[in-house]
């Protein structure tokens, strides 16, 4: 482009007139004022360039400025979830969903779903033996309640530990409250805390224990769910523990471990020990009325493929197995069974 059309299209010198190009182009004076325009437009197009590149920097400060002053969300609490709803349908998919629309984002960790169903007892044992394993703040949502829709309370329980259990009262603390003690309990019952209008008279788990222990993930305070429980006043199993007289041993089975078939007793190992057995050595049981005797082993594998065994399990408890085998199925013994050892 010449130098008379760059400055006639040049937005920022203004118009030239047409009078002033033929007296330009005429007389021969128009090379240095031509020359003293197009650097005037020179400069004022970097000035132009430099005031919007600093108006964008500026703007980006002070949005990074207000994001940094904005508080960050506080972190939600984990959940550990039981039931014994199975996987099989949709129930276990929908109580998490709810649990993520009240507390996005919210860690779910999933305990079992697979717990005997309607077996509070079993459900107790599970949730006493994995709680150590979680944070210390943690809450435990636990829907085995085989009396959904009765008069039985829907809790939430915190124990000295500062964990908290959003469950139906109907036993399923009563191991956790043997160990840790529970200091506070709240009845829930206000609706901001369930699922809204219309609740479930036979899926408690989704209405109201799913919502409420979201509730409590996202940090929202526990009196806000309902008024307090006298923890006195609980519900109870009556769990019988393995007792030592002059005549030996006397305990219970009180589960199976998982498919395994292995037997779970309620005989901490200090209790076994005051019988004065020691690993390696023979040991007589009575059990379910029969009479075994049975090798008290460290592991599976001291013994023979489809051999019995005694042995102290994981959570530091007399068990019965068979290695690589299942012991209640072949001997057709479970949950209540007792067995009586006597002293060595």
């Amino acid at each position: 482009m010449s130098g008379f059309a760059e400055l006639m299209h040049s937005p920022l010198s203004g118009p030239v007139s047409p009078r002033k190009l033929r007296r330009l182009r005429e007389d021969g004076s128009g090379t240095n004022e031509l020359y003293h325009e197009k650097n005037e437009v020179k400069r004022m197009r970097k000035g132009m360039r430099f005031f919007i590149l600093a108006a964008l920097v500026a703007a980006a400060l002070a949005g990074t400025a207000a994001v940094a002053q904005q508080p960050a969300p506080a972190p939600t609490k984990v959940i550990g979830f039981m039931t014994d709803f199975d996987v099989k349908d949709d129930a276990v998919g929908i109580c998490k969903a709810v649990m993520d629309g009240i507390a996005p984002g919210v860690r779910i960790i999933d305990i079992t779903h697979q717990s005997e169903p309607y077996n509070i007892a079993m459900g107790a044992r599970l949730l006493a033996g994995s709680a150590p394993y979680f944070p210390k703040d943690a809450i435990f949502v636990v829907v085995i309640d085989p009396g959904v829709g009765s008069t039985r309370k829907a809790i939430i329980a915190k124990s000295r530990v500062g964990q908290y259990f959003v469950l139906p009262d109907n036993g399923l603390l009563t191991l956790v409250q043997d160990r840790d003690r529970i200091v506070e309990a709240r009845e829930i019952v206000n609706p901001a805390w369930m699922i809204g209008p219309g609740i479930s008279s036979t899926f408690h788990g989704r209405d109201i224990f799913s919502p409420s222990g979201a509730h409590l993930a996202r940090g929202d305070d526990i009196a806000d769910a309902g008024p307090s429980v006298d923890v006195t006043t609980l519900v109870r199993l009556d769990l019988k523990t393995a007792t030592v007289d002059e005549s030996g041993l006397h305990g219970q089975v009180i589960g199976t471990d998982g498919p395994f078939g292995n037997l779970v007793l309620n005989v901490p190992a200090e209790t076994f020990a005051q019988l004065g057995y020691k690993l390696g050595d023979l040991v007589p049981v009575t059990l379910a009325r029969k009479n075994y005797t049975i090798p008290f082993v460290k592991t599976f594998s001291d013994v023979p493929v489809g051999k019995e065994l005694f042995f102290i399990d994981s959570r530091g408890r007399l068990s019965l197995a068979i290695d690589q085998g299942n012991f209640a199925a072949t001997y057709k013994v479970g949950e209540g069974a007792e067995l009586t050892i006597p002293r060595k």
